[in-house]
């Protein structure tokens, strides 16, 4: 090959290259001073702050929230400490208070009930039926929040009845390699990711700004509300009280845990068998009688018909 052309070459490689590299910095240098843009524009005042959030969160939600909460203030204190009680064995979903849980009870009851009367009269209704319905669908309305969060205490319950074993079987051997039980506890919360670990992880905040260690275990136990869980927090303040050895104390717990969770598993095995008995007397064996006896019915009434004739 002709040197020149090698030379050529190469400078076309060169100049792609340089080009190539210039159009990335140029690139860049464009991003970095669109974010000093964005960033040098930003709101300096409060008021410039509160206009940068779009109309549905300065206006609408701030409303809706007042009104909810006009609402929920004339509900009884029992009521919404009934509700605050329900919120913190849910695991505070959305992180509603006890107000705005009742708010939206009310809410949700005369909005659907409403809706229903509406559609009613819409519908060329008489008024007494179509208040009737609206009653009707307004007091489901009112329930199916109460019922929404009865189904996430069940779900949570379930979710520490489940990890409460893996959990107590890492405790147990972190205490036994050395680590004290809040150690161990800071490392139960870093290894998983579920309803008894956030409570271990509260647990251990509280611990952490002075609370008693046995105060913050009682009232994550009060929280969760699970029997075996309360069990294991009484034979853990018990040996702290007593100087009992917290490892061993572990090792026990750990070992029923796991016995429990074998009779849960045997005892829903057990129920497997009657839960399957409805769907299959009312749903597959008339659909396997059909299938099966459908042909021999059609073929005889044919048969029936033909000697007829």
């Amino acid at each position: 090959m002709h040197p020149a052309s090698i030379l050529l070459a190469i400078m076309v490689m060169m100049s792609t290259t340089l080009i190539a590299v210039g159009v990335y910095r140029a690139r860049a240098d464009r991003h970095v001073q669109a974010r000093l843009v964005q960033y040098g524009s930003r709101a300096t005042n409060l008021t410039e702050l509160e206009l940068e959030r779009g109309f549905g969160e300065r206006i609408i939600r701030p409303a809706l929230r007042a009104f909810v909460h006009k609402l929920a203030s004339m509900a009884p204190q029992k009521t919404i400490a009934r509700a605050k009680g329900q919120l913190e064995l849910a695991g505070n979903p959305g992180r509603l208070r006890a107000v705005d849980f009742i708010g939206l009870r009310v809410l949700s009851g005369f909005g659907l009930g409403g809706v229903v009367f509406l559609l009613a009269q819409a519908a060329s209704l008489g008024v007494g039926e179509g208040l009737l319905f609206g009653v009707l669908v307004g007091t489901l309305g009112f329930m199916l929040p109460v019922m929404w969060l009865g189904s996430r205490i069940s779900q949570r319950k379930s979710a520490i009845l489940r990890s409460l074993p893996d959990v107590l079987d890492l405790l147990t051997i972190s205490v036994e390699a050395g680590l004290g039980f809040d150690a161990a506890m800071a490392k139960v919360t870093e290894k998983w990711d579920n309803p008894l670990t956030h409570e271990f992880a509260r647990a251990l905040a509280e611990i952490r700004v002075g609370r008693l260690r046995r105060e913050a275990l009682r009232d994550m136990a009060e929280r969760a509300d699970v029997p075996e869980l309360k069990s294991f927090v009484a034979a853990v303040i018990q040996a702290d009280q007593l100087g009992a050895s917290i490892g061993r104390i572990l090792h026990v717990q750990a070992a029923q845990m796991r016995m429990k969770r074998r009779q849960r598993a045997e005892e829903l095995a057990q129920k497997a068998p009657i839960k399957m008995l409805l769907p299959l007397v009312f749903l597959i064996m008339p659909a396997l009688f059909i299938v099966l006896l459908g042909p021999a019915v059609i073929s005889v009434k044919t048969s029936g018909v033909l000697s007829v004739i």
